[in-house]
């Protein structure tokens, strides 16, 4: 299959001083030309979609799979791209031998994982995702295992442990439906402020904006990510998408585009927004209909890597 062309415009990553990412998969990167090649073109950052998770990289305790992680890292160190570590604690896609752990064990387990997975990489993971998805909507802790075992101050624990690990990288906390104001944002950011207090270790926050035209795009997000930057962090759209009930037609993609847009010109007005990664750059390998049935498309190139109008709207 031929490769698209870039647009008039230039490669996504052309456009901004703001690193400009990908969620990857490593089974595309090697098999399909085309998808690296417009990988390479348009990006200049890459975020490994699975293969740094827990679950993966050490599926029975001291077992270790880093193969499908190497095989990213070391795409981007052959094609100057920066790499995103994703992620280090989250209460999906863990092992299930830590279900096992009394709370002083588990404690010295998530520091073990935090060392050995950083230690592996110390120097060539530009930023990580060291705590994700903490919150419920209501702003209220998630019980994961991690909060229900290790308690409040686990999450200051992991960014210490992150920060002994790899000194060198920028250390995040991550988490969606997080974009604009609301009770879940005003938990992160009363959070990130304690944090901050406290001498903890964070260098940014993570905005997943994972969007779908059926909601109203939040308006508040500018709002939202200077509020957050005040605080003396920097700020990242970590997995940014919007989702479209299909199938697709002209009016659904330019709402998207509009979205799109929006998310990115909300990153450029505020100077700590360093960074816009979408979680996946074409529709043939999106988590999104999988996830929510009767939705898709929600990426910036389709299923046969033929830009969308969202690519091109996003410009300087």
């Amino acid at each position: 299959m031929p490769v698209v062309p870039a647009s008039a415009a230039g490669p996504l990553k052309d456009r901004t001083n703001r690193y400009v990412g990908s969620a990857v998969a490593a089974q595309p990167l090697n098999s399909e030309a085309d998808y690296r090649s417009v990988l390479t073109r348009e990006f200049d950052s890459v975020t490994p979609e699975n293969e740094m998770k827990w679950a993966v990289v050490e599926p029975n305790r001291g077992q270790f799979n880093w193969s499908g992680a190497d095989a990213i890292v070391n795409y981007a160190r052959q094609n100057g791209k920066s790499v995103r570590g994703h992620t280090l604690v989250w209460h999906s896609q863990y092992p299930g031998w830590l279900n096992n752990l009394g709370s002083s064990e588990l404690r010295s387990v998530v520091q073990q994982h935090i060392n050995t997975e950083m230690g592996r990489y110390r120097g060539r993971i530009r930023a990580w995702d060291v705590v994700n998805e903490m919150f419920n909507e209501d702003g209220s802790r998630r019980q994961s295992i991690f909060q229900q075992r290790m308690g409040d101050n686990y999450v200051a624990d992991a960014f210490r442990w992150a920060r002994a690990a790899d000194p060198s990288a920028k250390l995040y906390i991550n988490d969606y439906n997080t974009e604009g104001v609301n009770a879940k944002s005003n938990a992160l950011y009363n959070l990130v402020r304690t944090l901050k207090q406290q001498g903890v270790p964070i260098d940014g926050v993570g905005i997943q904006t994972h969007l779908s035209i059926q909601y109203g795009f939040p308006t508040s997000m500018r709002q939202n990510l200077e509020r957050l930057a005040a605080l003396g962090v920097d700020i990242a759209i970590t997995e940014a998408d919007v989702r479209i009930p299909l199938p697709a037609d002209s009016t659904k993609l330019n709402t998207q585009a509009n979205y799109y847009k929006q998310v990115w010109d909300a990153c450029h007005a505020v100077s700590r927004c360093v960074e816009f990664t979408t979680w996946g750059f074409t529709d043939r390998h999106s988590w999104v209909p999988g996830t929510f049935p009767g939705e898709g498309a929600a990426c910036l190139f389709d299923t046969n890597l033929r830009p969308k109008p969202a690519y091109t709207r996003i410009n300087p």
